[in-house]
């Protein structure tokens, strides 16, 4: 799930989500390298959840990727940016390794099939197919969800956006404060590094970025059980990610009508047996349109396959898988995020706390992960989108202390970090 307008990060007036001054970011400027008449674009690109390049949804990136977006009233007099906490997703990156192998399934599939097979098909499917096995894989299972080098951009570009729209806080006498906090997959590791190397450009404008050991305040800090705190749940683990019976709904989904519709009319078109295709094979067959849309910048033929009635499926049951792995399906999913959503709090609390009693914020929180009287101005956390999807669920009532109940009560502790 994306929050797709980071202007609304300090608006205590709209949403709980913006009145948290927390934003779950998705730096996802995909076509930015081209210019605008050149960039590819496919008509199934607002069905490919977070794998949707960000330009076709924020169209602006496409004008300047490093321009922010500003709302005439985000800094007005009665607010104050005190302190920025983002909980920001990893760049662009490459397929996972099972994707990829599923990929390579399929083209085996194709593959197969000799030039004097498909005497049957229609014109229009004999060259949809051919134009398919034509195309080549373009990718291996070295690469296994590895940031790609748009990735790289898509992060330098985000810290870019983040420091113009945030001057005070992004000043350079402030670096050294920041705390960007990531877990251990290299993708989120990476995009950190890509987000320290963006702040460089910033403070040296025109100066090549040195290596991320090399800068002034030390590389990103890895914390697994703040940032991936769904793998350190057990009660998450036994009751979801190891319940065969978990997503029993997602797997109905799958064999239903809607969605084996979809697996025959794939068959006709690559002139495979319909037992030789799943929806997982599917799934992986129209998300290969939009690894090919975000990396390389070109619409593949497996774009064409399906048109807007299948991506709409597609996409629910992408929505579906979502909703009971990590949405509302059950508690424990919302609840399993409560240590990362308290650590956030402490520190907006801190930070209003300080400004209330007029305190500078000067020292930073200790590298050890222990209580600090001050905190930093800003902080940065890496994340896949597992822990996006559990913590933008929501399920936020169930993080708070007994004693606050109400929505009213929860409402005032929610807003109240974004008031002078």
């Amino acid at each position: 799930m994306m929050l797709r307008d980071p202007r609304r990060l300090l608006r205590v007036s709209v949403a709980p989500a913006a009145a948290l001054a927390v934003a779950v970011l998705s730096s996802l400027s995909r076509c930015s390298l081209l210019e605008p008449e050149d960039c590819v674009i496919s008509a199934l690109s607002p069905y490919f959840g977070t794998k949707t390049r960000y330009e076709d949804v924020n169209p602006g990136l496409l004008l300047d990727p490093e321009a922010p977006r500003r709302d005439p009233e985000l800094l007005e007099e009665t607010c104050t940016p005190v302190q920025l906490v983002a909980l920001i997703r990893h760049g662009t990156r490459y397929p996972t390794a099972k994707q990829i192998r599923k990929l390579r399934q399929l083209h085996g599939l194709l593959q197969a099939r000799g030039p004097g097979d498909d005497k049957t098909c229609a014109a229009g499917s004999h060259d949809l197919r051919a134009a398919l096995a034509a195309w080549p894989l373009g990718y291996a299972e070295w690469m296994d969800g590895q940031l790609v080098e748009k990735g790289w951009q898509d992060m330098r570009q985000l810290a870019l956006r983040l420091a113009s729209l945030f001057p005070a806080l992004f000043s350079f006498e402030n670096y050294c404060r920041l705390q960007l906090i990531t877990s251990s997959k290299h993708r989120c590791v990476d995009s950190g590094a890509a987000f320290l190397q963006g702040l460089w450009q910033h403070y040296h404008p025109g100066l090549p970025p040195p290596d991320i050991a090399d800068m002034e305040c030390g590389t990103p800090r890895i914390n697994d059980k703040l940032m991936r705190f769904f793998d350190h749940c057990e009660k998450l683990l036994t009751e979801v990610e190891r319940n065969a019976t978990a997503l029993y709904h997602v797997e109905a989904f799958k064999t239903g009508p809607e969605m084996q519709n979809i697996v025959k009319k794939v068959a006709a078109t690559l002139q495979v047996p319909v037992s030789n295709l799943s929806a997982d094979l599917i799934q992986v067959a129209f998300f290969t349109c939009s690894f090919d849309l975000a990396i390389k910048g070109v619409k593949s033929p497996w774009c064409d396959v399906f048109d807007i009635d299948d991506a709409k499926v597609l996409e629910y049951l992408n929505d579906l898988k979502q909703y009971w792995k990590r949405g509302y399906g059950y508690t424990i999913n919302s609840r399993s995020s409560c240590t990362l959503f308290q650590d956030i709090f402490q520190h907006l609390d801190k930070a209003v706390e300080q400004k209330q009693s007029h305190r500078n914020l000067k020292e930073k929180r200790g590298v050890g992960g222990g209580d600090s009287p001050t905190s930093p101005t800003v902080l940065v956390r890496s994340a896949g989108s597992s822990l996006a999807g559990k913590f933008a669920f929501s399920g936020w009532k169930n993080c708070f202390l007994s004693g606050t109940t109400t929505d009213e009560e929860i409402l005032g502790h929610l807003t109240k970090a974004g008031k002078r």
